[in-house]
């Protein structure tokens, strides 16, 4: 176990070591970022499933997926303890009528245990939620001078503690307490001109909103086998609505600005926002029902749906408010599933590897300049046996394109590489011989 233990660490610190930026998307302007969250690798490695459980695999968008039925190859002693630390690397195309650039970023995803005790479990980690990553510039209007240059950076950590329980042979209820942080710093240059030369020295708004709070989630798994072969898998989650406490600052700087592009502050004031009443101000976070089920073989395929619906058209957040984004419910289709082609072969390893796929549709429930913005993706992947105990690691692979060229937008074309390990062991055994 020690030697497992020392290869989770030694990944998270790789992970972290070239995860600096969590996002490039322009998108993450608005709200409190891009979501960064959309399950394990093994989740969207089948176009964000997350309906199936196992009693080897850490599913962190149910918890009641904590708890669940022991192995029948242990003589039904215990569900072995799991770890799991994943990471991903995106390379983004920009493309607007006008131009296209490429952007990249990189990040360190999830860190979770998962612990069975009886007809319980327990769990708990640490996950980056939202990211806010982006150096945006508009246009005069004769396409000639930068008018605005927008920069932002930060954003949303979950640390949860969950617990799971065996309700009855194949159903289980969960539920994830979770406490949200971090923190969103962006800055607004609006370029003042002299005879069409910028002037000697620009005015710069800088923002910061450090962000707490705690909100629950809710799971139920149920599993049962239809016929001799084929098994019926099922899960429902529901994250009722909360609040974030949002502690602010905003202050106005006069900046000078070098051709090679960086900036030097020369002095700085600091805005009274308890006079404006924002100072510290709620921000809500819209409640999440998810539904899903799929059959198939034991240990040999599956194949599953998921729809998910988010009351985004709830969001609000009065220090940032403006008429630039409106917000409507979002929604999340995924289609997918895995096949095994012989999970016991000892000739073929190939044979026990886990081919998993999938794709989704998605609505982010963001509007701007009347044109809702939506995201598709198209994801493959692999679990490769590692060691012994049913360990694994995952590679998964996305294709897909969020936003639109439509009235000036930006559209977002992106290749999404992910990587997991999903590690189990043994920590409670029953004593055979006194």
């Amino acid at each position: 176990m020690i030697k497992k233990l020392v290869l989770v660490f030694i990944a998270v610190l790789a992970i972290h070591s070239y995860g600096q930026e969590g996002t490039a998307s322009p998108y993450s302007f608005y709200g409190i970022g891009s979501l960064k969250f959309k399950g394990t690798v093994e989740n969207r490695s089948m176009g964000g499933l997350s309906i199936y459980t196992d009693s080897i695999h850490v599913n962190l968008r149910n918890p009641a997926s904590y708890a669940g039925q022991n192995l029948a190859v242990w003589g039904n002693e215990s569900r072995p303890v799991k770890f799991t630390v994943g990471g991903s690397y995106t390379s983004t195309e920009l493309e607007s009528n006008i131009s296209k650039d490429d952007a990249s970023s990189s990040t360190f995803d999830y860190l979770a245990l998962s612990i069975p005790v009886g007809k319980f479990g327990f769990g708990f980690g640490l996950l980056p939620y939202t990211a806010v990553g982006y150096k945006l510039e508009s246009l005069t209007d004769d396409g000639e001078n930068i008018e605005n240059k927008f920069n932002g950076e930060g954003g949303l950590n979950k640390v949860f503690l969950g617990l799971g329980y065996q309700v009855a042979d194949g159903l289980s209820i969960g539920v994830d307490f979770q406490y949200n942080f971090g923190n969103i710093q962006n800055s607004t240059i609006e370029y003042q001109y002299d005879n069409g030369e910028p002037v000697f020295y620009q005015s710069r708004e800088n923002n910061r909103s450090d962000l707490s709070g705690l909100n629950l989630n809710i799971g139920l798994s149920y599993k049962t086998m239809i016929n001799d072969k084929l098994e019926l898998v099922s899960g429902v989650t529901y994250t009722p609505q909360s609040n974030l406490t949002s502690k602010n600052e905003r202050s106005f700087s006069t900046i000078r600005i070098f051709a090679s592009g960086n900036e030097l502050e020369l002095n700085t004031i600091e805005t009274n926002l308890e006079a404006l009443g924002l100072l510290e101000t709620d921000l809500i976070l819209p409640s999440k029902f998810s539904i899903g089920a799929g059959i198939g073989k034991p240990r040999s395929w599956f194949l599953g749906a998921e729809y998910v619906s988010e009351k985004t058209s709830n969001f609000s957040n009065d220090l940032y408010s403006s008429g630039l984004a409106t917000y409507e419910d979002g929604s999340i289709f995924s289609l997918g599933g895995f096949y095994i082609p012989k999970y016991n072969s000892f000739s073929g390893y190939l044979k026990r590897a886990v081919y998993r796929a999938g794709m989704r549709f998605e609505k982010t429930g963001l509007i701007l300049s009347n044109e809702s913005i939506k995201e598709f993706g198209i994801s493959f992947g692999v679990g490769l046996p590692v060691g012994n105990l049913f360990s694994n690691a995952n590679l998964g692979f996305e294709i897909g394109k969020r936003g639109t060229t439509n009235s000036n937008l930006v559209q977002e074309n992106f290749v999404n590489f992910q990587l997991s390990l999903s590690l189990n062991d043994r920590w409670f055994n029953k004593r055979k011989y006194d």
